[in-house]
């Protein structure tokens, strides 16, 4: 099995929901994006285009953050999904440097610390993060997702390094990637690239795909086809 992912441009409405359902589901701290995008605006007023590409960890056949990982936190499972052993990681931010992508993140501080902020902001008439945290029953924020403790840490540690990771506690579970479902016009599949009959090797089959920085050699294994539906303003 080598999991990988197809996102249709022409159905994509650029609408961020993907981005939003990564970081509910992930716990992604607050400026940490799993789940990002490239958005460019091309051309002179009135014969300009727009362009939005959802990005993610593209799960590299040839991984470079596995490859020059000292402590093999980074690795690759049997699905070919890379992922990482938070509890491995040294925080030499070597994977990041290495990233073609740039989709891996750093965690110079605690994530979360703004819930353990304990002043009010109206003295005796509003609670402070902190209470609102001890209320919810949660341990690092009360809008934290405890079912991705499943298989990676709720919270991650400090100066530890973190990235997407195809959302595998719903896949061990049979259900998609967040961002997946969360899509309101079902611009992405995941799915099985060594099956041939599977949507996502249908899709690359029937469309030109295209994948970013090729040039890297790390055999990324997220497709897109098609193009972004903006026409030009003139």
């Amino acid at each position: 099995m080598k999991l990988g992912m197809v996102i249709d441009l022409q159905k994509c409405v650029g609408c961020g929901g993907c981005s939003l359902a990564c970081k509910t589901e992930n716990n992604t701290n607050d400026g940490i994006h799993w789940s990002h995008h490239i958005a460019k605006t091309e051309g002179t007023f009135p014969d300009v285009k727009y362009s939005y590409i959802p990005t993610l960890c593209n799960h590299c056949e040839d991984a470079a953050c596995v490859k020059i990982c000292p402590t093999g936190a980074m690795y690759k499972d049997k699905r070919g999904l890379t992922l990482q052993n938070n509890d491995e990681c040294i925080g030499c931010k070597q994977c990041m440097e290495a990233c073609p992508y740039g989709v891996i993140s750093f965690n110079k501080a605690k994530p979360h610390r703004r819930w353990q902020d304990d002043s009010e902001l109206v003295d005796k008439g509003t609670a402070s993060p902190l209470i609102v945290l001890h209320k919810s029953g949660a341990k690092a924020s009360p809008n934290e997702n405890p079912e991705r403790g499943d298989s990676y840490p709720v919270t991650r540690a400090v100066l530890t390094t973190e990235k997407c990771t195809f959302c595998d506690h719903r896949l061990d579970v049979g259900m998609n990637p967040a961002c997946v479902d969360a899509c309101p016009s079902n611009a992405r599949v995941v799915g099985d690239l060594d099956d041939p009959q599977s949507k996502v090797s249908q899709l690359i089959k029937v469309h030109k795909p295209m994948q970013l920085k090729l040039e890297a050699g790390t055999g990324p294994k997220v497709y897109y086809i098609r193009s972004f539906g903006v026409s030009s303003l003139s």
